[in-house]
């Protein structure tokens, strides 16, 4: 029997796939903290493969409110209200570092550190970054390419 006489299998939801990917992004950029950043810490791979599930749904939790202040921001139509939900923005990104670090602290104890402020927030930035490129570079091209 070859391959092309195979049923082909249902493809895989793009949702589902882009969640998969994103874990193994966070899996791969904690685990090169922990190896170059001496106050970030995992005791097993098995740990670092939890914490990045958990960073997964944090930051996804993070990402929708983040995104639900900034369409308030720009239905705002005076500025006291513009300040008021810049500073309701400021309140997430800058809590949202915080709750990183309680959620992690709160599920995994001292198995798991993140370090501190700076340390969780270079960590976060560097997810989100890494996150983006993936998916920009897994990306179907919308054009066909010209050779």
């Amino acid at each position: 029997m070859s391959d092309h006489d195979e049923e082909p299998s249902a493809p895989v939801e793009p949702h589902v796939a882009a969640v998969v990917v994103d874990v193994f992004v966070y899996v791969v950029v904690l685990n090169l903290f922990v190896e170059y950043f001496p106050q970030v810490l995992s005791e097993t791979f098995t740990l670092s493969l939890l914490t990045a599930l958990l960073l997964k749904g944090v930051l996804e939790v993070v990402v929708a409110a983040k995104n639900r202040v900034k369409k308030r921001f720009h239905q705002a139509s005076t500025p006291i209200g513009k300040v008021a939900v810049g500073l309701l923005l400021w309140v997430v990104l800058f809590g949202s570092k915080f709750l990183v670090l309680e959620a992690v602290d709160l599920v995994f104890g001292a198995r798991v550190s993140l370090g501190g402020f700076v340390s969780v927030t270079l960590l976060i930035l560097v997810l989100l970054l890494s996150r983006a490129g993936v998916r920009r570079l897994l990306q179907r091209p919308t054009t066909p390419r010209q050779t």
